[in-house]
């Protein structure tokens, strides 16, 4: 297969990705192979090249900037063929803090390998989070807190998740510049995540092989 789309998104050329897929879709190509074989591998290359200190965050964010505008073409096509997401995940910043930039990456990088992603967006409250576990029963709710004096929150989250009933089906994901391993072990967090490459690659793991 020709790797148009696959070059276009590890090089964040948004127009080529575009074209690329609009170009596979009028040859016939199953839109769920365009997703896998081309969307889904560059990501994973997107990921192994930040984590090998190749590329850094501004390339991390124009390579999934062009993958999000390349799945809005591919998504209603996928929908079509009954093509499911491998699984659902809830992301927000938690309560008292309104950085985004890091958790709407986080959110692109899911969707680029496969996850059906709901943004909470920030300053989101525990009962916000309860809310939408209830409405939407994601496989992981990812919780995110950059500065330390909002860290109690992912805690308070976490609480208000067990206190409804839902904590034994929901897989947490926590992460964000203060947040440690350490510290998400202490507030029983299940994962944790230190950037947004490795939260697509835990996740992706995860729900895969659970």
């Amino acid at each position: 297969m020709n790797m148009t789309i696959y070059q276009s998104i590890l090089e964040g050329d948004s127009e080529a990705a575009i074209v690329g897929v609009i170009e596979a879709l009028e040859r016939d190509l199953e839109p769920v192979r365009v997703l896998n074989d081309e969307m889904i591998t560059a990501m994973e290359e997107v990921g192994r090249l930040f984590e090998e200190g190749e590329y850094f965050i501004p390339e991390m964010m124009i390579a999934a900037r062009a993958m999000k505008k390349a799945l809005s073409i591919l998504k209603p096509h996928l929908l079509e063929s009954h093509i499911e997401p491998i699984g659902k995940f809830v992301i927000g910043t938690v309560m008292g803090d309104l950085h985004d930039i890091g958790k709407n990456l986080v959110a692109i990088m899911l969707e680029g390998v496969g996850f059906e992603v709901t943004d909470l967006g920030t300053d989101v409250s525990p009962d916000r989070f309860v809310s939408a576990v209830r409405e939407i029963n994601p496989q992981i709710v990812g919780m995110s807190a950059l500065i330390t004096t909002t860290m109690p929150y992912l805690d308070a989250s976490i609480r208000a998740i067990e206190q409804a009933g839902f904590r034994d089906g929901i897989v947490v994901m926590v992460g964000g510049a203060p947040v440690s391993q350490e510290y998400a072990e202490r507030i029983g967090a299940d994962l944790f995540a230190a950037d947004a490459a490795s939260a697509a690659k835990i996740a992706r793991n995860h729900v895969l092989t659970a």
